[in-house]
């Protein structure tokens, strides 16, 4: 497949990228190279490869899930700018 300056505007229209006119001859060019390196890949023989699915093999190794007081309320509010005796204060960000 080869990619011309219409490809160029129409793949830019749908990815909502805009580009001048001088970027054009510069994009082309840059998207042949990588469906010239994609075609390259898709001549590898990968009959024998199973898909990645993750990079690594490892499992994870979950811990116990134990609740537990690290601090203590007035600890945790000791440096808020605002606060009551259980709760931060904090202003409105969202408006109707």
């Amino acid at each position: 497949m080869i990619i011309d300056k219409q490809t160029v505007h129409k793949v830019a229209d749908l990815a909502r990228i805009a580009i001048k006119d001088n970027e054009v001859d510069t994009l082309t060019v840059e998207m042949n190279k990588i469906l010239t390196f994609m075609e390259k890949l898709n001549e590898l023989d990968t009959a024998g490869v199973k898909p990645l699915v993750y990079m690594n093999e490892e499992v994870n190794v979950w811990r116990e899930d134990v609740v537990k007081q690290e601090i203590s309320v007035a600890d945790g509010l000791k440096n808020a700018a605002e606060h009551n005796e259980s709760f931060f204060f904090v202003p409105k960000i969202i408006e109707k």
